[in-house]
């Protein structure tokens, strides 16, 4: 019996988030030290974003360590540092920019940056999938979630040419991203992370 693409997708997506969840084996971690082939924006991490609860912790100074939100401007603003950008930074290049601007302050800061609770973003998937349109997302999805969300892909889709646009960051360019949904399937990726405000177009 033939399977049409949707259950093929499912299947698939069941099979990454068992593995996703399971612990990684010596070997596999030692695989991670390999180069990949796969584009650089397929490892990319959680992406700060306006209305994002943050908890900072600053080891052994109660003062310092404060829980903080992403105001529209995109920036919070914390105790010696003042304000400073938040939105379009992974939780752990914030740590490090806070931890750069300690050091004027105290020796040796150690930062931990959790974030708490992050405010549903918006991301549109449309083409061929079963549901296209707007999608809500709250917290970190990767794109193979929000397709699985979408419903999965039509019989006749292309999966091996899906796209992604993504708004540059204080522009008004567009980055276009490729996604290979077969080379998920054979566990040649590492995943990809949505942002707010991205676009994908499954042709």
């Amino acid at each position: 019996m033939k399977h049409n693409a949707t259950s093929l997708f499912v299947a698939a997506a069941l099979i990454a988030a068992r593995f996703a969840l399971a612990p990684m084996p010596a070997a596999a971690r030692d695989d991670d030290k390999k180069p990949l082939s796969q584009p650089p924006a397929f490892s990319d991490e959680y992406r700060l974003g306006s209305g994002d609860k943050l908890r900072i912790e600053v080891y052994k100074d109660a003062q310092l360590s404060q829980s903080v939100q992403v105001r529209p401007d995109g920036k919070i603003t914390l105790p010696l540092i003042g304000d400073m950008e938040a939105t379009g930074r992974t939780p752990i290049e914030l740590r490090d920019t806070i931890t750069s601007s300690l050091k004027e302050y105290i020796t040796n800061p150690t930062v931990t940056v959790i974030v708490v609770e992050a405010l549903a973003s918006q991301v549109y998937v449309m083409g061929e999938v079963t549901h296209p349109g707007t999608m809500q997302l709250h917290g970190p999805t990767t794109i193979l979630q929000a397709l699985a969300m979408a419903g999965g892909f039509k019989e006749f889709a292309n999966t091996k040419d899906v796209k992604v646009l993504r708004p540059k960051d204080g522009t008004d360019n567009v980055e276009t991203i490729k996604f290979n949904y077969k080379d998920v399937i054979n566990g040649g990726s590492k995943p990809f992370y949505l942002r707010s405000g991205d676009t994908v177009i499954v042709p």
